[in-house]
């Protein structure tokens, strides 16, 4: 009897310290998130979102603290839900006439280095022994738009954070080698401004470095460079309502094995729509139509375009404040050379098809 009555008042004890403790995990990760941004400011070749995912994993580290129990549900709200409010600001930044204008001439080049991106992913994935969940990080990263790819994808397949951190480093380490040797490379060969422009645009992957090297370029090439960039995020729809319904099936084969239930055939009809289509891909379809129609002022285009960053930002603070070092050391070497064979792979690729499409 004595043991009841002790424990009633200890669990609603419990209730305000667990709302506390959530509300203190997202603190933590907004804060992380500021010095980021600060840093990303300073030094933009990097970016805040990748300064975000590094401080939180060192600050994990340093701090045992912050990877306390009582962190984790902040730090989940930052990872999940803080991300996919992220995808739909940045949606604000795509005007859709920009996509149809640019899309005539660099649609064969984007879809060709996307190709590219995501077979090397399996097919060399394969050959290296980086399956799963890391693997289709990496190629969609490489293929479409690194950071914001990753996380579009990691909502609706459900990744260890682990391997989205791998999958951040591994973009970031080649999105800083395209910055730095791209232009070189492109003053070498002879390329137009718009020829680098959508050599960078296809061939590099975050926003943040495909401006960094177009603008460092000269000419139309950063103009260019950035339509191109944007339209191929575009390409994020199809495979993320793919992976949606792949995960679904996944999952409803495993429920049915976990119930000893015959597995039933899969049918769209059956499966609710907010699995197939994300919430957070239709708020970014919304958005950029709400651009493409002029309903956006202009006047708020740099708050919006600060405000998707910081958002994204501060998610990859959360995910790097639950992460530990060891799930990193564990996975290897080996996505690091995945991600470094398809960074060749689409950057070659992108300059073939150009010279194929009369476009270099």
């Amino acid at each position: 009897m004595t043991a009841t009555r002790d424990a009633r008042p200890a669990a609603v004890a419990e209730r305000p310290v667990r709302g506390v403790a959530g509300l203190a995990g997202l603190v933590v990760a907004l804060l992380v998130a500021g010095i980021a941004t600060g840093l990303g400011t300073l030094v933009p070749i990097v970016g805040g979102p990748v300064f975000g995912i590094l401080l939180g994993t060192l600050a994990a580290a340093v701090g045992p603290g912050l990877r306390a129990p009582r962190f984790a549900p902040g730090y989940a709200v930052a990872a999940k839900p803080v991300l996919q409010l992220s995808i739909v600001v940045l949606g604000t930044g795509l005007s859709l006439p920009q996509v149809v204008r640019v899309g005539g001439q660099s649609l064969p080049v984007m879809l060709g280095t996307l190709a590219v991106a995501l077979g090397g992913a399996w097919l060399l994935g394969r050959w290296l022994g980086v399956r799963g969940d890391a693997q289709i990080l990496i190629g969609v990263g490489t293929g479409i738009c690194g950071a914001s790819a990753i996380a579009a994808t990691t909502a609706v397949i459900k990744a260890k954070q682990a391997q989205v951190a791998y999958a951040i480093g591994t973009i970031f380490t080649f999105n800083i080698a395209a910055v730095l040797l791209f232009p070189p490379i492109g003053h070498l060969l002879g390329l137009g401004p718009r020829a680098f422009g959508l050599w960078a645009g296809t061939a590099i992957n975050d926003t943040s470095s495909v401006v960094a090297a177009s603008f460092a370029y000269g000419g139309e090439a950063g103009s260019y460079g950035l339509v191109v960039k944007l339209t191929r995020t575009l390409m994020l729809i199809p495979i993320v309502v793919f992976l949606a319904i792949r995960t679904a099936r996944r999952d409803a084969r495993r429920s049915a094995a976990e119930r000893g239930e015959p597995v039933a055939g899969f049918s769209l009809r059956a499966m609710p729509w907010r699995k197939i289509v994300p919430l957070f891909l239709v708020g970014f379809l919304a958005a950029a139509t709400l651009e493409s129609l002029g309903l956006i002022p202009g006047s708020w285009h740099p708050a919006l375009s600060a405000l998707g960053a910081f958002l994204i930002t501060t998610a990859l603070a959360g995910i790097g404040l639950s992460l530990r070092l060891a799930d990193l050391r564990r996975a290897g070497s080996r996505p690091l050379l995945l991600g470094a064979l398809l960074w060749a792979a689409v950057a070659l690729s992108s300059l073939g098809l150009q010279a194929l499409t009369g476009t270099l």
